[in-house]
């Protein structure tokens, strides 16, 4: 075989598998480097069928859904540090806002995972788009790698770059959907798509920016934050256009107090009450919704 005839066959095989995924509406999944290891993506630019999880509750679809995210999971253990794996404190935590917010009432409660499960990293904010959450709490614990000395909870918002990014992709694989915050986009074309698009990720992270900054406000004495505690990336898990969504680190695996704090029920307590308050005042500001805190004075009094 020739060089030339080499160099055909290797250009010739990639094209046919992925024209053949194509064809036949298969995914081919991506590797990334970070602490998500891979990612799949729709060739086709459909939304995916995702098994929706349970919603625990009020029966009553008028009152306000937030889903909590507990990060990693399954063969991800997520930061590790002297046997203290990010997946399983993260769910402790998530677990026990559920049960804090239940015990509140007013509010409706699902986790993206309830065990050691791996979720797909673009089905995490998908799950509440396709349960027509109010709000999206993804938790987490961080890594400082070498630096033992780096420790505190801190809460993330979509960066705009990445919120305009964000936009231009949901507009593209959203074009026929029904609507975005109230207000229809089906019909429409790529142009104006965007646009109405890009004008509820403005309004999403808006309220995304508030609750982060509840966040701050109702653990200032009760969890250690990080110097820098409210912050913007580019995270993908936060890429959602109609959702307002916070990624909260709520400390340091690789810090010998944070993780004290994230291996002990008192410790991962006070994290979910925070957080529980935090989502309480929220909601309790918000027109769209009797007040949730109603059987909560304290965070109905700080709203």
């Amino acid at each position: 075989m020739s060089v030339r005839d080499l160099l055909v066959l290797l250009l010739a095989v990639p094209a046919l598998v992925v024209g053949g995924a194509l064809a036949l509406g298969l995914t081919i999944p991506v590797p990334i480097w970070g602490r998500d290891y891979v990612q799949t993506y729709a060739l086709n630019g459909e939304r995916r069928d995702i098994d929706l999880p349970e919603i625990y509750g009020p029966d009553d679809p008028t009152r306000p859904l937030v889903v909590i995210d507990a990060g990693h999971g399954g063969r991800d253990p997520g930061a590790v540090r002297d046997g203290v794996q990010e997946k399983v404190v993260v769910l402790a935590i998530a677990l026990r806002l559920r049960d804090l917010l239940l015990e509140q009432g007013g509010v409706r409660v699902a986790l993206t995972r309830e065990d050691d499960r791996i979720v797909r990293l673009g089905d995490r904010s998908e799950i509440a788009r396709q349960l027509d959450a109010n709000l999206f709490l993804s938790i987490h614990a961080d890594s400082a790698g070498n630096r033992s000395d780096v420790s505190g909870a801190s809460v993330y918002t979509l960066s705009n770059k990445a919120s305009s990014e964000a936009a231009a992709l949901f507009a593209a694989r959203e074009n026929n959907a029904d609507r975005l915050n109230g207000v229809e986009i089906e019909d429409q074309d790529d142009t104006v798509s965007q646009l109405l698009v890009e004008l509820s990720q403005e309004r999403t992270q808006e309220d995304s920016t508030e609750f982060a900054r509840l966040i701050r406000r109702e653990g200032e004495g009760r969890i250690a934050f990080h110097s820098a505690a409210l912050r913007k990336a580019a995270l993908v898990v936060l890429r959602a256009p109609d959702v307002p969504a916070v990624l909260f680190e709520s400390g340091f695996v690789t810090n010998r107090e944070d993780r004290a704090k994230l291996t002990t029920e008192k410790g991962r307590n006070a994290y979910a009450e925070v957080l529980a308050r935090s989502i309480l005042v929220y909601f309790a500001r918000r027109a769209d919704f009797d007040d949730p805190a109603t059987d909560a004075p304290d965070a109905r009094e700080t709203a």
